[in-house]
């Protein structure tokens, strides 16, 4: 059985590891499958309700949030313009009127 080459460096010199053929001159990893790398699929962040969010939206809070160490609470219905959307448990990268920078969890706001 012949292994094939590697699409980036042309190594003859590749190996399988499981589902995947390795090159070990370019570390290049490839799906035995087809193709050169298996897509990945985009994140999608979507609000409570759905609605799909893109960085530079506006959104609504859906829920009063308790700030950790702090009595303070952010009501229902406050507006967070120009959200900025991360990878993590928090979601939303912004900042809030009064309360300064945070993250929140698309899961507690919607689309405004």
């Amino acid at each position: 059985m012949t292994l094939p080459r590697c699409p980036k460096c042309q190594s003859e010199f590749t190996y399988e590891d499981g589902d995947l053929y390795i090159c070990p001159e370019c570390a290049h990893e490839w799906g035995k499958a087809g193709g050169d790398e298996p897509a990945e699929a985009a994140k999608v962040w979507k609000d409570a309700f759905g609605n799909v969010l893109t960085d530079g939206d506006s959104v609504t809070l859906v829920k009063d949030l308790k700030l950790k160490g702090s009595s303070a609470v952010i009501k229902v219905g406050t507006k967070v313009k120009n959200i900025r959307l991360i990878d993590g448990d928090h979601d939303i990268d912004c900042k809030i009127e009064g309360f300064g920078a945070m993250q929140l969890k698309s899961e507690f706001v919607k689309k405004s």
